[in-house]
């Protein structure tokens, strides 16, 4: 915990489900390195055209898979990005490991992303994904972290930073 002299919570990501995602891979990927060795991991995420870095949680989430395949070499440079609208309503196409097909309307503000642990004769395959539409989402998890900071305040806790790990297992939703 950092001392801050003011209660507060930052974080990559505020929706809560894709937080808890990614602790629990984050989490598999401690208790089970190398459990996927030999297999291909592929990420695959879309975003609106106007975001220009590769999404945090996508490295988060990727890192922890390559822990889980043993795949040293896997970095931010391998996560493919889907920017342009006419690939984002197009989507993966029927291999089913690239991104689903944004809907129109959430072409201005969406999150999908595809991760894809394939074996190497390719007859084996886990797929995690995650696709968000609109915001809505991320406004409830900063809601929630609110209501978790004003607890703290009201209890007079320690002051610090905290994360939306803190706020999951605090039970603040």
């Amino acid at each position: 915990p950092t001392p801050s002299g003011l209660h507060c919570v930052i974080a990559p990501n505020m929706a809560k489900q894709i937080v808890a995602l990614q602790a629990a891979l984050e989490h598999m990927a401690g208790e089970f390195p190398g459990s996927f060795e030999g297999y291909a991991l592929r990420v695959v995420e879309s975003h609106q055209s106007t975001k220009a870095d590769t999404s945090g949680t996508a490295k988060a989430i990727s890192a922890s898979l390559a822990k889980l395949n043993g795949d040293e070499t896997f970095g931010t440079d391998s996560i493919e990005k889907v920017r342009l609208p006419e690939d984002q309503l197009a989507g993966g196409g029927p291999s089913h490991t690239g991104v689903s097909p944004v809907a129109e309307h959430a072409l201005g503000g969406h999150a999908f992303h595809t991760y894809s642990l394939v074996s190497g004769d390719g007859n084996v395959e886990f797929q995690f994904r995650h696709n968000v539409q609109g915001r809505a989402t991320y406004a409830e998890g900063t809601v929630d972290a609110a209501v978790f900071l004003a607890s703290k305040a009201a209890t007079a806790s320690e002051q610090r930073v905290f994360s939306m790990i803190d706020v999951l297992r605090a039970g603040a939703m």
